[in-house]
């Protein structure tokens, strides 16, 4: 079984490049616009200067909080297309296996249906994370690496300014647990991609995103209620994972320099209420809704007709 999954995974992989090809590409544009736009900063000498001088005068904890920020800004970016790139790779994880008809191959290997849905599974839950976990932890080190040298170029003091004040560890670390917690509470749109990716027969990308569109909508008209709504776009929008910051303890910079407003962690490791995202029901709740999904997704697999 674990044989199994490990070789259908790695399949995934080399059918689907685009799981580790487009956070590359995505890196490589950051790491671009990062190298363009410390050029046009160089251009107003005395501002960066001040700016410099500021940083390297802030306290221990304001850098790190800066510097957190930063980070979360690239991952941040790199998340998004994750979350773009899981839901195009459900859609078409069992669709394209239908449409270019290599379905008959797999099903003549000693594989189930089951395990082959469980493997689309795990790569949208898992891989995908990890594969995009792996290259932002790298473009942290190229931005920082390339911050460095632009900084030692002006005659600041790197190791004060960036590495002593980076904690990387940390937000590796929490941004490695947001990322393996967020396809978890995001389980149910999973599941429905990989459903409707099993039985649809064209366009399924209209087919997944219309009943989230239109169920709410005659929802509210004909009932009254607001469920599906909840259910669809409240979920999407709100994780319990962040419990430790509300929106009034923020960074702000006024005539008195960078300073925190409230207690405010320096890392997102601290942020993160663990307890309360496993403790909570409708996580729970999702994942009986994906696996009633991926249930029924491994059903149509194995008795649809594509010979």
């Amino acid at each position: 079984m674990i044989g199994n999954q490990v070789a259908l995974i790695r399949r995934e992989l080399w059918e689907h490049r685009s799981i580790y090809v487009t956070p590359i590409v995505i890196a490589l544009i950051v790491s671009v616009m990062t190298m363009t736009g410390q050029v046009l900063v160089s251009t107003i000498d005395k501002a960066v200067d001040i700016a410099i001088l500021g940083a390297t005068n802030m306290g221990e904890k304001e850098r790190s909080i800066a510097m957190t920020v930063l980070l979360s800004g690239v991952s941040s970016v790199l998340i998004l297309a994750m979350w773009v790139l899981t839901i195009f790779y459900s859609l078409d994880a069992l669709y394209a296996e239908r449409k270019d008809r290599s379905i008959l191959l797999w099903r003549s290997l000693p594989v189930t249906d089951a395990e082959t849905v469980i493997s689309k599974l795990l790569t949208a839950l898992v891989v995908i994370p990890l594969v995009t976990f792996a290259v932002i932890a790298v473009t942290h080190l190229v931005v920082l690496v390339l911050a460095s040298i632009w900084l030692s170029v002006r005659g600041a003091n790197v190791w004060h300014l960036i590495w002593g004040s980076a904690p990387l560890v940390d937000n590796w670390t929490g941004t490695l647990i947001s990322m393996l917690a967020l396809p978890l509470w995001l389980s149910p749109f999973i599941g429905w991609f990989l459903f409707v990716s099993a039985f649809t027969k064209r366009s399924p990308l209209l087919v997944a995103f219309l009943p989230i569109v239109i169920l709410p909508m005659l929802e509210k008209s004909l009932v009254g209620t607001t469920l599906f709504f909840e259910a669809f776009f409240l979920r999407s929008g709100t994780i319990p994972l962040f419990g430790g910051l509300s929106t009034g303890e923020i960074l702000r910079y006024d005539t008195h320099g960078l300073r925190i407003d409230g207690e405010v962690p320096s890392g997102l490791l601290s942020l993160l209420d663990l307890s309360g995202f496993f403790g909570s029901p409708s996580l729970w709740l999702g994942l009986v809704v994906c696996g009633l999904f991926v249930t029924a997704a491994i059903y149509v697999r194995r008795y649809r007709d594509d010979s």
